[in-house]
């Protein structure tokens, strides 16, 4: 999942407490293999080499892809399934931040849902286009995990993966699971507080991964339409929702909204928490 990740659970059972664990480690690893664009043997690999073939996909990739393509939509293709490539311009993931702005013009002709041919579960990728599912898959994960938790106990548990995270139950101690929200300038401190006693919470933001140019400070959240991040959006946001796939979805769609982040969640009726 390229982030810590942890589950926490309130029980008097260590056998309850290995099985979840357990579990919780191979499901994220498993969503990992699968799906990871670094892995040479993923789905998403064998998808991007297919050189312009039709290829049919399994029916929990298409979900994925579903959504991916619902996303698009929505966004009115400012979240694109298709703008991995722009971590040629934009590095984040390995070694030191890295900027080349000049690489965006190429590379978004490489960009672009519409250009892809869906008809589910057959997907036809044009030559050049690749596709990522890294704007939704560790959200998918956190879903997994807790949906497994809810079936096999009543014992409340908290999955958290690199911030992302769904509660199953809250504490017989306490009302709500106690979510801190790090603050932008003092880190490893909560600049809010939020209690979760159901649903899921998930954050975006620039706290952990931006780059500095020319004295202007991009977060690693990119509209797939400019190859750049939306000007004048939020440091953080912060969006509670029943599964951490929806969470993970409002939060990154209000980033790419930029200043207007939060007009945009509340037409929806989301509850947000917003640090500017």
């Amino acid at each position: 999942m390229g982030s810590p990740c942890e589950l926490l659970v309130e029980t008097d059972s260590g056998a309850l407490a290995q099985r979840l664990a357990a579990y919780a480690r191979d499901e994220a690893n498993r969503v990992d293999r699968k799906y990871s664009r670094y892995r040479p043997d993923s789905v998403i690999s064998a998808l991007n080499g297919a050189r312009g073939k039709r290829r049919r996909v399994d029916e929990e990739t298409a979900r994925l892809i579903e959504y991916g393509a619902a996303l698009w939509r929505m966004s009115e293709g400012r979240f694109d399934l298709t703008s991995g490539v722009l971590r040629q311009a934009w590095n984040f993931d390995e070694g030191p931040v890295r900027a080349d702005p000049a690489r965006i013009p190429a590379l978004l002709a490489r960009i672009g849902w519409q250009r892809v041919t869906w008809e589910p579960p057959f997907l036809t990728l044009p030559e050049g286009i690749e596709i990522d599912l890294g704007g939704i898959g560790k959200e998918y994960a956190v879903d997994r995990v807790a949906d497994f938790a809810a079936a096999h106990t009543d014992a409340p548990v908290l999955v958290n993966f690199g911030g992302d995270l769904r509660c199953t139950g809250t504490p017989p101690t306490n009302r709500a699971w106690l979510v801190g929200i790090e603050s932008l300038t003092r880190a490893g401190e909560a600049a809010r507080r939020i209690e979760l006693a159901t649903g899921a919470l998930a954050t975006s933001g620039d706290t952990k991964r931006h780059v500095v140019i020319d004295g202007v400070r991009y977060g690693h959240i990119f509209d797939a339409r400019t190859g750049w991040p939306a000007p004048d959006a939020p440091r953080s946001v912060t969006v509670a929702a029943d599964t951490c796939s929806q969470a993970g979805s409002y939060s990154t769609l209000a980033m790419l909204r930029g200043a207007g982040a939060e007009s945009f969640l509340d037409a929806e009726g989301i509850s947000y928490w917003i640090l500017r």
